[in-house]
């Protein structure tokens, strides 16, 4: 797993950057659902390649996360974010006792309307070529929940055909907790089933996926062995809230607080147009009255959502 942020609270919007900023990454080994972690057995090798396709080595410094107590050996990569466009964090990760090896993937996004550089293919040859890789052909910012997710599993600079496909959406400790159980109670004749979704590759390696809640999602292609050892290819979604927010879907976040708000603004504007009306100025203006009778309709609205 590859979250920058400095925490294991990563949010889609850790996966922005602001020009010049130092961005730092942690490399994490384990379950993203269930949010089961294990010691990393070896040090990662991670590059970053810039907007303009420079690719950068990165020198990983190791660290521990993980609940107190439950602590696990990963590591951290930084580098600066001095370009606007897309950055990519690449990463090789293999643990012999699971007879795997991971080739991981992540855009960091820098600048207004910059699109540049998130669907580069890092390719097999020279020295920071991926062997297993995952190319979107959809831009992997920017998109909501329910947006459907589009790429092209690699292995070896060919297309990777027929393969599975896995889906796992990141939850917090207590998240993971929380879901597992619930998991076990609700679908007792195989649970994992609600963890991991799983699709194919088409003969010409591509493959999608409907990405139906906001987080951070992780799509791994299982390649074939090389000497024992399946390779892996995974690349990392973060998906937004859906967008722009209904007037419903407000009614049901909004907090007392906010309603009270509400019905202030309306008292306000109440006693405006009857200090207009008593001094003389005549009825008050259409777009007085429409602005209270607008705020009175919203508060009764959002009232009766919160009765329900």
């Amino acid at each position: 797993m590859l979250f920058p942020g400095g925490d294991m609270e990563v949010t889609p919007e850790d996966y922005i950057a602001n020009w010049s900023e130092t961005k730092t990454v942690w490399v994490i080994w384990g379950h993203p659902y269930e949010h089961i972690l294990f010691d990393m057995a070896s040090v990662p090798e991670v590059s970053v390649r810039d907007p303009k396709g420079a690719v950068t080595v990165l020198t990983p410094t190791e660290i521990t996360v993980g609940e107190p107590g439950e602590e696990k050996k990963a590591y951290e990569v930084s580098f600066t974010v001095d370009k606007q466009g897309d950055w990519v964090v690449f990463a090789k990760y293999k643990d012999e006792g699971e007879k795997l090896t991971d080739y991981v993937k992540a855009v960091i996004h820098c600048g207004e309307e910059v699109w540049e550089g998130w669907d580069a293919e890092l390719g097999v040859g020279g020295e920071h070529g991926q062997k297993a890789e995952i190319v979107p052909f959809t831009r992997p910012y920017g998109l909501e929940e329910g947006f459907v997710f589009t790429g092209k599993a690699l292995y070896d600079g060919s297309a990777l055909a027929d393969a599975e496909v896995e889906v796992e959406k990141y939850h917090t400790k207590a998240v993971g907790d929380a879901v597992v159980e619930e998991a076990k109670k609700k679908f007792a004749y195989d649970p994992p089933m609600m963890f991991t979704r799983v699709t194919k590759t088409n003969a010409a390696g591509e493959f999608a996926y409907t990405l139906d809640e906001p987080g951070i999602w992780f799509v791994g292609a299982y390649g074939p062995e090389e000497e024992g050892v399946t390779q892996r290819s995974v690349f990392i979604i973060p998906v937004l809230d859906k967008f722009p927010t209904t007037a419903e879907e407000a009614a049901e976040t909004a907090s007392p607080a906010g309603l009270e708000e509400l019905k202030s603004r309306v008292r306000e504007l109440e006693e405006k147009a009857k200090t207009t009306a008593s001094e003389g100025k005549g009825a008050p203006g259409f777009g007085a009255a429409a602005a209270v009778a607008g705020l009175l309709f919203v508060v009764a609205y959002l009232v009766k959502r919160r009765e329900r």
